[in-house]
């Protein structure tokens, strides 16, 4: 069976490149390697829709830096995979061209919004993916098809190529079923960029020799406190997650942090106003979907708008419209801004004393297809654990931990700005003690890797 009639369940690509996947491998630490792109990284010629009908028919004049890495590093590109709409959204089911499926069971989410790279993952579509994530979009998806994602440090990899959904928020980031597998991409997309003034301009350590050093001796950090609201069997999860990390000589230490509840809020108003701000773009005049038969500027704007973009997408730019509208600026934008400190603080203060700190990536495993759509809210709570890392710029990743009644389980480590190597070296050491990571989902097809 072809990678497309397998998709045909899955709805993970959009975008299939025949040419590309059957040319010839360079040379490189990535030579054969397949990988799949999320479809807001601009290739170019190749079409690059945001999962939106405003840009269906957008095909860029230009390439991200990391797929020119990627490219150099031998890597066979196979594609773009499906996403929620610009990136906003924790199902795939905002795509504007249909939602994609979960290889575990397809009747649900795979997560978002790097849904359909995590899907591809995780059926044997490719060996490893891109992602993106602003609020857990890598993480959440990694978690609930039982693959590893690692978000790293803001600045860490060049943003340049991107689809900006939040600027200060996004960031691109390997999607595996190993952590091993992780390092091996992030070596290869890491590193300065003179074409993003935002990434950190000092040359990557080398994630590999971290990753191999044993991790006895390391101080985990948690907190009680996240877990006590979680149901018995994602608590019992997360514990036994612990377990396996004290059995490696890692010393479990309690840590609070007491402002972790605020993160949800602050992120999904400094979120929706960066959104509302990078998607002031699409006006239908430059690029993107124009509407027909306008009988002037101003409403040939709002119908292009109105046309192209979809419910969750209209949605996220009133609100952050709204929180930085004048008289609200200062009561939700700036007090969210402020909440940003408080919390960077937080974490500055527990990596004093601990060297990663652990919790759980999601509060329950995948949810059914259509479960959520009517409750934005009940969506957006899904996010709760993964936020505060995109709010702090700090690196975290998910691993999976376990299964629930057949469904993955992640577990979820943060560290300190640039130590992604550490991330790396714990989760690749659980998975050295655990098997979890090696499961297959039924029709899953065989690893290349």
């Amino acid at each position: 069976m072809t990678i497309q009639d397998q998709d045909q369940e899955l709805h993970a690509f959009l975008y299939f490149s025949e040419e590309a996947a059957l040319e010839p491998s360079g040379s490189g630490p990535l030579s054969g390697v397949s990988i799949a792109l999320k479809d807001n990284l601009c290739v170019k010629d190749w079409p690059t829709t945001a999962g939106s009908r405003m840009l269906a028919n957008f095909r860029p004049p230009y390439t991200a830096t990391v797929v020119e890495r990627l490219r150099a590093s031998g890597a066979r590109l196979l594609g773009k995979t499906n996403l929620d709409e610009f990136a906003m959204g924790s199902s795939t089911e905002n795509s504007a061209f249909g939602p994609t499926r979960n290889p575990w069971d397809l009747e649900r989410v795979p997560g978002g919004s790097s849904g359909g790279s995590a899907a591809a993952v995780a059926a044997g579509m490719c060996d490893m993916a891109l992602g993106t994530d602003t609020g857990g979009s890598i993480r959440q998806p990694a978690a609930f098809c039982g693959i590893t994602g690692l978000k790293p440090s803001y600045g860490r990899v060049s943003r340049y190529g991107l689809i900006a959904y939040g600027s200060s928020l996004d960031q691109i980031g390997p999607m595996a079923y190993s952590a091993a597998d992780c390092a091996r991409l992030l070596q290869v997309i890491a590193g300065p960029d003179p074409l993003d003034s935002t990434c950190y301009q000092v040359a990557c350590p080398d994630f590999a020799a971290e990753m191999a050093v044993e991790p006895k001796g390391l101080r985990l950090g948690w907190d009680p406190a996240l877990v006590k609201d979680l149901n018995a069997e994602m608590r019992e999860n997360f514990e036994a997650g612990l377990q396996v990390y004290r059995d490696l000589g890692v010393q479990l230490v309690e840590v609070s942090l007491p402002h972790l509840e605020y993160s949800l809020p602050a992120y999904y108003l400094i979120a929706t106003a960066e959104a509302s701000s990078n998607l002031a773009r699409y006006d239908g005049v430059r690029y993107g979907h124009r509407a027909e038969g306008a009988r002037d500027v101003g409403s040939m704007m709002s119908r292009s708008r109105e046309e192209g973009l979809g419910t969750e997408v209209k949605r996220r730019i009133m609100l952050g419209t709204y929180a930085l509208s004048s008289g609200y600026y200062d009561a939700y934008y700036a007090q969210a801004q402020k909440m940003r400190t408080v919390l960077r603080q937080d974490f500055d203060q527990a990596f004093a004393s601990v060297d990663a700190f652990a919790l759980p990536t999601t509060p329950a495993p995948a949810f059914k297809i259509g479960e959520k759509s009517a409750d934005p809210l009940s969506m957006y709570l899904s996010d709760v654990y993964t936020v505060v890392a995109n709010l702090t710029g700090l690196p975290a990743i998910s691993h999976p931990s376990g299964f629930l009644a057949g469904l993955p389980v992640g577990l979820q480590l943060m560290a300190p700005v640039w130590q992604e190597g550490r991330l790396l070296q714990l989760s690749h050491h659980f998975q050295q003690r655990t098997s979890y990571h090696q499961m297959r989902p039924q029709g899953a097809r065989p690893a290349e890797v």
